[in-house]
């Protein structure tokens, strides 16, 4: 067998490499705000062949959140790079939005000259220390022959599993200077095959369960396992909840999808399999079962990474590995017995009532507006391959409860760090991304107050996209919670009916507020016909907040 020839050696200064390293794992956009720390980086884009896409945004969290979106709806690293000191700390809670939510993504910091270091130079900072807590990686390539290796290194790490962000910073010295650089040799893929025996006993499980449950999380989807997934639901007839980017793995209208019926089916199931999610408090934190006089259920937690199996509590069985051969081999060895067309029966019964119960909310003439109405306005007008993104709290609560996406990788949330202003970021990921789909941003007004400036980048950049901002006049997530714990509420009251629209028609886009239930389609219709950014401003009942059962902590 004839080895592989090794990669060529690259000449130029420190930007030329650290493009070329990124190019090698696909990347095709830059997110970045201009900086001087960073001009080679944007010089060795210009010249690339071809020509690196250079998105320019507002504010340094914005790119970062730009580079998860793209890692969460590829599957593979986006690309943030920005300036030194603050530019790098501004990006810090995307930065820890990606770690939390398991997005590849590499993020290239500038960094003062190696030649001064410690003379108090513009911008010094030490970098690494303080992103090492929410990064995979995170490192300095001191010179510039340093530059591809690392850059190289940081991409291989962020896209493997489990996956995650990573970190390089590059002092200013290195990144101006000239030198040959290699490019790393690609490294052999690694052992993901799962351990049989804890494949062979999550079968058994599954094979003697009455009433199993499937939890589908975002690493089905990232792990490329979601056709898999949906291939052996339906073989086993296997009920489904989905979370996160697992949302789509069953489209909305699919039999075995559970969700309507979540409360019945993860407070029923005596055998909860948890896939590519972890146990975490959208989850209970894993204690299933025990509603209506049913026992806690039987819990089995299958991840990417032996690292991300639960540990805080008595699992029944485990398994880790390429997520696809773990379903795929769970599917054909698993038997589940005949008990399992009456749980589905039982499930889809529910589920049906549920819908049947949300009717009535979901057409409400009421005025102020309550938000399940406009979600039963965006059912009727969403395309089936829409990409749907939740920023915000309450507002978002009822999107997740009321929109089911017809596509796996067509939903994108925060997850669970929760990070506000991840809307206009993941926006233009996902425009990018999906050129032809309908990309619809739900934002409540809250949310709306970290980000809308940076509408400015998708006009400049002349990405269209629809917002739809359930404005209720507070933080709602906080004030419904506060009176209830005091009997009052403080420091929750935004303005009302703050002219968000307005905001985004002076910065070039459209936008229009909404205070009547029958005014929301038509505005809908408008706003997807624009085809420029465009806000539909909605202002929402402030008295109403979202049925929750905890807190979620």
């Amino acid at each position: 067998m004839t080895e592989p020839a090794s990669p060529s050696p690259v000449s130029g200064h420190g930007g030329t490499h650290a493009v070329a390293a990124a190019r090698r794992h696909g990347v095709e956009t830059m997110f970045t705000l201009s900086g001087g720390h960073v001009f080679p980086v944007y010089d060795g884009a210009v010249e690339a062949d071809p020509q690196l896409r250079l998105l320019d945004v507002r504010h340094e969290q914005t790119a970062v959140f730009g580079a998860e979106a793209m890692g969460k709806l590829t599957g593979h690293a986006g690309w943030a790079v920005l300036t030194a000191g603050p530019g790098v700390t501004n990006g810090v809670s995307a930065l820890a939005n990606a770690y939390q939510g398991g997005a590849p993504l590499v993020l290239l910091g500038g960094r003062a000259p190696e030649s001064r270091w410690g003379q108090g130079l513009l911008q010094e900072l030490d970098h690494p220390p303080l992103v090492a807590p929410i990064t995979k990686s995170a490192t300095t390539a001191r010179t510039t022959a340093d530059i591809a290796a690392t850059v190289e290194t940081a991409f291989a790490t962020a896209n493997a599993a489990h996956r995650g962000p990573t970190f390089v910073d590059v002092p200013l010295d290195a990144l101006y200077d000239q030198a040959e650089a290699t490019p790393a040799s690609p490294a052999p893929d690694t052992d993901r095959s799962a351990d049989p025996t804890d494949v062979a006993t999550v079968a058994r499980l599954l094979s003697a369960a009455r009433r199993p449950v499937f939890v589908f999380g975002s690493d089905v989807w990232l792990d490329g396992a979601a056709s898999t997934a949906r291939e052996v639901a339906e073989e086993l007839g296997v009920p489904v909840v989905t979370n996160g980017q697992g949302r789509g793995v069953l489209p909305g209208s699919h039999p075995l999808l559970a969700t309507r019926a979540r409360g019945m089916a993860l407070g029923q199931a005596d055998l909860v399999i948890v896939v590519g999610t972890p146990l975490d408090f959208r989850l209970n934190h894993g204690l299933f079962g025990g509603t209506d006089g049913a026992p806690l259920a039987r819990v089995v937690h299958i991840t990417d990474a032996p690292d991300q199996i639960a540990t805080h509590l008595d699992l029944a069985g485990s398994a880790s590995g390429r997520l696809e051969e773990v379903l795929r081999e769970l599917g054909n060895t698993a038997k589940p017995g005949a008990e399992l067309a009456e749980w589905r029966e039982l499930l889809r019964s529910a589920g049906a009532e549920a819908m049947e119960r949300d009717a009535a909310l979901l057409t409400a003439e009421t005025t102020p507006i309550h938000p399940a109405r406009i979600y039963g306005e965006l059912r009727s007008v969403l395309d089936s391959d829409a990409v749907v993104i939740g920023d915000g709290g309450d507002f978002v609560s009822y999107a997740g409860k009321y929109l089911e996406p017809d596509l796996p990788g067509h939903w994108l949330d925060p997850g669970p760090y929760g990070c506000l202003g991840t809307g206009m970021g993941y926006a233009m990921a996902a425009r990018l991304t999906h050129p032809s789909s309908q990309v619809v941003v739900l934002m409540g007004d809250g949310a709306a107050g970290f980000s809308l400036m940076d509408v400015d980048t998708l006009i400049r950049h002349r990405l269209p996209v629809v917002m739809v901002c359930g404005n209720n006049d507070a933080w709602g997530l906080e004030k419904h919670p506060m009176r209830a714990l005091y009997g009052y509420d403080v420091v929750a009251d935004l303005a009302p009916q703050t002219r968000y629209d307005q905001v985004v028609t002076a910065l070039g886009g459209g936008g229009e507020l909404v205070t009547r239930p029958e005014e929301i389609g038509p505005a809908l219709n408008r706003a997807f016909a624009a085809g420029i950014p465009y806000l539909v401003n909605i202002a929402t009942d402030p008295e109403n907040a979202y049925p929750r059962k905890t807190m979620g902590v």
